[in-house]
């Protein structure tokens, strides 16, 4: 009998030490419904590739009340548009969201964006309304040209989805004496 006593004095010592779970826990409550690794996507129209998105992890939430896509490792996109269809335009970021229902995208963490034709936009994040075909940041933008001008708009910017069309909120910059003009 105190053989037995032992036992359950040494059983119920080493597990009623353990806390109960915490009902306001900060844990993850829900997983991805898939993910892929090392993917590899290209999006074509009429035979034509109009985008090729290149990230080492891709995590859908997708059962859930406000489904959504990341990109937690970052990744690296070409978009071809009609207007050069030969030179794709290129953007790089550390990490992406998609809020599917809203058809938003968001891109942060050292954003790179170069057009078709040589403009280079960097920033530390930019939204992407697919809805409207606006690209959006309150972020510094900072824009060097092919042609070594250079331009900072400090309050952000908004542009078209293409860079065709931009705006930008507070600027300054500097321009080669012998290309103004031309």
């Amino acid at each position: 009998m105190c053989r037995s006593l032992w036992f359950f004095l040494v059983f119920f010592g080493f597990f009623s030490c353990e806390n109960p779970p915490e009902k306001n826990s900060t844990k993850k409550k829900f997983f991805p419904s898939q993910t892929l690794y090392n993917t590899s996507v290209i999006q074509r129209d009429s035979g034509n590739i109009i985008l090729s998105l290149k990230a080492p992890v891709i995590e859908k939430y997708e059962y859930i009340d406000s489904p959504y896509t990341e990109v937690k490792k970052g990744f690296y996109l070409e978009y071809f548009d009609k207007k050069n269809p030969k030179i794709p335009g290129k953007v790089w970021a550390g990490y992406a969201i998609l809020y599917d229902k809203k058809n938003l995208y968001h891109a942060k963490n050292h954003v790179k964006i170069r057009t078709s034709e040589g403009t280079t936009f960097t920033t530390k994040s930019i939204f992407w309304d697919k809805n409207t075909n606006r690209m959006y940041t309150k972020d510094t933008v900072y824009v060097e040209d092919k042609d070594g001008n250079h331009l900072v708009g400090t309050n952000g910017m908004e542009a078209d989805d293409h860079f065709m069309e931009y705006k930008f909120y507070n600027n300054r910059g500097s321009f080669l004496p012998d290309k103004v003009g031309e």
